[in-house]
């Protein structure tokens, strides 16, 4: 999601939002898609599904308009536009973040919400970006031009991120927008998608975060649910709310059941096009690992929010993060170890495996899936080293993260844009160094606990006896070298971060700053054992990967859609309840449910309302639906999506899936899987009898703002 030689704009070549994929592939039966699966490109939108399950065919018109109402967070979630003039309507977790960093320990936006009720009180997020999407344009093949025949794999990705660079900073320079090359189908496609970027974004409304969150973790990925998980921003330019030509308009009616709707969001991260090799490493490799870390990390944060009220508001962001991803990697691990699952999928890659080998045109390429299964047994030696050092799972603290970023900075910066690493070319600068600068919180006393943590980890991955480890300790344990590193540093303070990344790197080499000092005994064998995946993982499995990618295309066409990137996606489906255990599960639940199963919990926590709603309890509709249920295809990144029907209007907000859905990484299913939302008509309910909002219920219904 990263970023020579400038060209004029007029150079450029012209592009459209709604460009044709660029191959021309033979096309025959089509793969066997459930009736409401994909993630799909919105420059390659799925027309023939829509008109034939649903007799829907979107225009270029109502596409482009819901294109450009959505937006991305770019530190993770989905959100859209709901008003001319900025107002910006996401989840409560997507704006967990901003909420935290705003807060203090007089002030827990996170637990008593916010409310601005004039323009005056909206507050600036500290660091807050987010992107909306302008135009796509197709540069397959220049970046596949930039690797020729017999090129070393070293030299393939060096060659192909030095392209993906270069058209970067061409377009960022020619239109001012941040420009991304997306890699699409494993490699297969390479898409320039360009966003304007919002950086003056402000909170205008927070609910508490026990009924945003109500139920909380032993809720979480389940139905029914009720929870009210929506956040407000406005984005502004030149001091001034931004003028929007695209939002989306509120439905007053609502949705009823079986109803068409679509969910325009950023869904992170699929593999649904791994091979079975690929998906028998994530399951026995990748996931029991990263579920290790997410329980230690857990229970890290547990212990310390238990201490004391401030503890639990530090670390509140962060676990709700850790147990979310952990419950979430759980799900998918049970997935991969379903053996009907993994049938399915070695099922149909035999059989394109045979279809492969039937054409005389794709038999080299069958060679692909043994190479790919080459890479992850390569991957397998050096794994841990990657993991603890360039990964930094053994530097668990915001202040290495900075002090990292410094010491690269200015020697990135002495190279020509082509050759540098991805995340410090010029084309993404701007963002680079509003999180470098970024004045949010940060507190001694967390970092502390974390890193200490992590330290502990990197001896029981990497040996205590390891040469680098023993630098790295310097002869202290790791509770007293972390507390020596946090207590040293000065990085906390974002002038000493701006005179260290001016002074470049004779101003790194001669600073004494602790931090920076880790960070540079670090760097050359975090260099190394990166330029090693690269060289010897990524560059041989994305090759591979294109070749399997080409196969399906000869044989399929290009009616399909790629594995999730943290770029726009359309997905549909319709809003539908489920049966589990021999129970009917309605599609919606409704307001009254919330105060039924407080009452079921004796109104303890989590499943205690805020004295808001007990307070107004009497003013409420208590039959308004609370949460509903769809088939649309979504998966994490998706929070935040607007939820919309036929006409582009607002009806809903995704906030999660439910346990079955966790399989989405890997399998579409509709059988029970679902996409769990805010119905729209619980938004503007609460707004205008709980919270004594009326003025933003008002921009909300009629998208646009009262004069002030």
């Amino acid at each position: 999601m990263s970023h020579a030689f400038p060209i004029r704009a007029a150079k450029l070549p012209r592009f459209s939002i709604f460009l044709p994929l660029a191959l021309a592939f033979m096309t025959t039966t089509l793969p066997h898609l459930s009736a409401d699966e994909g993630m799909w490109l919105f420059n390659n939108p799925p027309r023939k599904l829509l008109k034939e399950n649903y007799h829907f065919d979107p225009s270029d018109e109502w596409l482009s308009h819901l294109q450009h109402s959505a937006v991305r967070f770019n530190d993770g979630g989905s959100g859209s536009f709901i008003s001319a003039d900025g107002l910006v309507l996401t989840n409560h977790h997507v704006g967990s973040s901003a909420l935290q960093k705003l807060s203090s320990a007089d002030h827990n936006y996170l637990n008593t919400g916010f409310h601005a009720r004039s323009r005056a009180e909206e507050i600036r997020a500290v660091d807050s970006e987010l992107n909306v999407l302008q135009n796509i344009e197709d540069v397959t093949a220049r970046v596949d031009a930039a690797v020729t025949p017999g090129m070393s794999p070293a030299d393939a990705h060096k060659a192909r991120q030095a392209a993906i660079n270069t058209i970067q900073k061409e377009s960022h320079d020619a239109t001012g927008l941040r420009s991304d090359v997306v890699t699409l189908y494993h490699g297969a496609v390479y898409h320039l998608y360009r966003y304007k970027r919002y950086t003056d974004v402000r909170l205008v409304f927070a609910p508490e975060q026990s009924i945003a969150f109500f139920g909380g973790d032993p809720d979480n990925f389940e139905y029914p649910r009720y929870d009210l998980d929506f956040c407000l921003f406005r984005v502004y330019e030149n001091g001034q709310p931004a003028k929007i030509k695209d939002y989306l308009h509120w439905s007053t009616a609502g949705i009823s059941d079986n109803e068409l709707i679509f969910v325009a969001g950023h869904p992170g991260h699929t593999d649904r096009m791994d091979t079975v090799a690929h998906l028998e490493f994530i399951r026995d490799d990748q996931l029991p690992q990263s579920l290790d870390r997410l329980f230690r990390k857990e229970v890290l944060l547990q212990a310390f929010s238990q201490r004391s009220r401030e503890n639990a508001r530090r670390a509140e962001h962060e676990l709700f993060g850790v147990q979310n991803s952990r419950k979430a990697r759980g799900g998918q691990l049970a997935g991969l170890q379903d053996p009907a699952i993994m049938d399915r999928k070695k099922s149909d890659e035999k059989a394109l495996r045979e279809a492969a080998a039937s054409d005389p045109k794709l038999k080299d390429d069958l060679e692909a899936w043994d190479a790919v299964a080459h890479s992850l047994h390569v991957s397998k030696e050096f794994e841990t080293e990657l993991d603890m050092l360039e990964h930094g799972w053994a530097f668990d603290s915001r202040f290495f993260n900075i002090a990292r970023t410094l010491v690269r900075l200015p020697v990135e910066d002495a190279k020509p844009n082509a050759d540098r690493l991805p995340e410090f070319g010029e084309s993404s600068r701007p963002s680079l160094e509003q999180q470098l600068f970024s004045t949010a919180p940060i507190y001694d006393d967390f970092e502390t606990l974390k890193l200490s943590d992590s330290l502990s980890m990197l001896i029981e991955k990497m040996g205590a006896d390891n040469e680098l480890v023993v630098k790295i300790l310097a002869g202290k344990s790791p509770r007293d070298r972390a507390a020596e590193l946090i207590q040293g540093t000065k990085l906390r303070l974002v002038d000493d971060r701006k005179r260290l990344a001016k002074g470049g790197v004779k101003a790194i080499e001669a600073s004494t700053d602790p931090m920076i000092q880790l960070a540079l005994l670090v760097d050359p064998a975090s260099r190394a054992v990166r330029k090693r995946d690269e060289a010897e993982v990524q560059e041989p499995m994305r090759q591979a990967y294109a070749k399997i990618a080409a196969v399906r295309f000869a044989l399929y066409g290009t009616n399909t859609y790629p594995d999730a990137t943290f770029t726009l996606r359309l997905a549909f489906g319709q809003v539908k309840g489920y049966t589990e255990a021999g129970k009917m599960i309605p599609a919606w639940t409704t307001i009254d449910g919330a105060f039924e199963r407080s009452a079921e919990h004796h109104d303890q926590e989590p499943f205690r309302l805020p004295a808001s709603w007990l307070d107004h309890k009497d003013r409420l509709d208590l039959a308004t639906p609370m949460n509903v249920v769809s088939t649309a295809d979504i998966i994490g990144g998706n929070s935040g999506s607007p939820v919309i029907n036929r006409k582009g209007e607002l009806v809903g907000l995704i906030f999660d899936g439910n346990l079955q859905s966790l399989v989405l990484d890997f399998i579409y299913t509709n059988t029970q899987a679902r996409a769990v939302s805010v119905d729209a008509r619980a938004t503007l309910e609460s707004l205008r009898k709980v919270y004594d909002a009326g003025p933003i219920a008002d921009e909300i219904e009629r998208g646009a703002a009262a004069t002030e």
